[in-house]
């Protein structure tokens, strides 16, 4: 993916409720930062649903690109409203910019 075009993905899609920088604050939804490599439902602060909790996967870029593909599918019950990203470059441009 491309880190820049996946900047831009981040600012117009993802960060009227997500921050990304490290030490950045929590807003409808959390931080992202570390994001890859961590459990669902863990970033300290946050309070997640128990379905985001209980799915117990660790995200990487193969859980990102199929968590993005359609959120309430792959976590039903999540409080994340986002429809997801259906194209697989977008997807993957914002994967090398979460990473």
């Amino acid at each position: 993916g491309d880190i820049e075009k996946g900047k831009k993905i981040f600012v117009t899609k993802c960060a009227q409720c997500h921050t990304v920088e490290a030490g950045g604050k929590h807003k409808v939804g959390p931080n992202l930062h570390g994001l890859i490599g961590r459990k669902t439902g863990q970033a300290p602060g946050f309070t997640y649903t128990d379905a985001n909790k209980s799915k117990g996967i660790t995200w990487g870029p193969d859980t990102l690109d199929e968590y993005l593909t359609n959120p309430k599918k792959y976590i039903p019950g999540t409080k994340m409203v986002f429809a997801g990203l259906k194209k697989k470059a977008e997807r993957a441009d914002l994967i090398a910019y979460l990473q």
